[in-house]
């Protein structure tokens, strides 16, 4: 071997050992054919890999193979994993800043409140978050019940009723609405409704495709105002040390890809997926409820203490909840706007 050809050799080695090619694991608690992991999650893992011209390359481990739900931040934080995506409110009070837009009839489309929950993130939650890089913070399209059995057609008919609850603001609520709230990661409801510990469980229609919940129950109640009875917010986030250990040129593809725009589009996303349960629904043919507006005004009478208690936590920590929640509520309603 000459000289020329050693030297050319030796180059590329080099160049090769300048690219830092970094391998990051992501892990998340849905099927890969669900609504976000189909279509935000792998089309995201792929523009980052394409964006870095192969550079980062991203496996995916879906259906909590790396953690459960509730352990999905702390494997972030802790480097377990280097990016995961997850509910804060499986962790009940640990982010009690970020619950404003879990409040009863806070949210609007899911679109439209994830913009607004990434602007008021930027301002209010990088410290209650500040364990992890955050890329996108967002929310899921409206709430609604999903029951089987005696269906929801006023309050009344609520009373009792054991129904799954995703977050402790919707559990506050459900019990002032008069039935039995029941904690648990959303994997775990087709199985809870099946052997009766549960009757039912609030939902966006995206995520009930992959959990084949039209099958399971027999009547879907919803509310026909431009605010959703319920949402969740939920966190995509890396960990600091491998976000910091990338070159300033991986850096900003993450970054590129990460804020505001990412961030309304998952909530796009979401309430597109809406119509793909709705159809799975009738196809089913299930029975379909939806409260007025005026028949509304009552829930949210009775839901009005959940609010309180939150502004009222916000107060004795330091902060000036009902400006807080007066901002949240502008930002939704500034997003509505454009």
């Amino acid at each position: 071997m000459n000289k020329f050809v050693l030297l050319s050799l030796a180059c590329s080695l080099l160049s090769l050992s300048f690219a830092q090619e970094v391998t990051l694991r992501l892990g998340h608690f849905l099927s890969p054919q669900s609504t976000v992991p189909a279509n935000f999650i792998k089309p995201w893992a792929d523009r980052v890999m394409e964006e870095s011209d192969g550079r980062i390359a991203i496996e995916i481990f879906p259906n909590s193979q790396l953690a459960a739900p509730a352990a999905i931040y702390d494997a972030v934080k802790d480097g377990i994993i280097d990016i995961g995506w997850s509910l804060p409110g499986y962790t009940p009070g640990r982010f009690p800043v970020s619950e404003v837009f879990e409040l009863p009839f806070m949210a609007s489309s899911a679109e439209v409140t994830s913009q607004a929950a990434w602007e008021f993130y930027e301002k209010h939650l990088t410290e209650e978050f500040g364990d992890v890089k955050m890329i996108v913070f967002h929310v899921h399209s409206p709430g609604l019940f999903h029951v089987k059995g005696e269906p929801i057609t006023d309050l009344s008919s609520l009373t009792g009723r054991t129904i799954r609850a995703p977050t402790r603001s919707m559990n506050s609520a459900l019990e002032l609405l008069g039935a039995e709230p029941v904690g648990m990661p959303v994997p775990q409801v087709p199985e809870s409704i099946s052997r009766g510990v549960i009757e039912g469980a609030v939902l966006p229609y995206q995520v009930t495709t992959s959990l084949k919940l039209a099958e399971l129950v027999n009547s879907h109640t919803a509310f026909e105002s431009d605010r959703s009875m319920y949402t969740a917010t939920f966190f995509f986030a890396m960990n600091k040390d491998a976000y910091n250990r990338l070159p300033d040129d991986l850096k900003a593809v993450i970054d590129n890809n990460s804020g505001l725009e990412v961030s309304g589009r998952v909530g796009k996303i979401m309430d597109q997926g809406d119509a793909l349960g709705l159809s799975a629904a009738q196809e089913q043919g299930n029975d379909f409820y939806f409260f007025t507006e005026a028949e509304q005004d009552q829930w949210v009478t009775l839901t009005q203490p959940v609010i309180d208690n939150w502004v009222a936590l916000m107060e004795d920590a330091g902060m000036d909840g009902a400006a807080m929640l007066q901002e949240a509520r502008d930002l939704i309603a500034k997003y509505e706007s454009q």
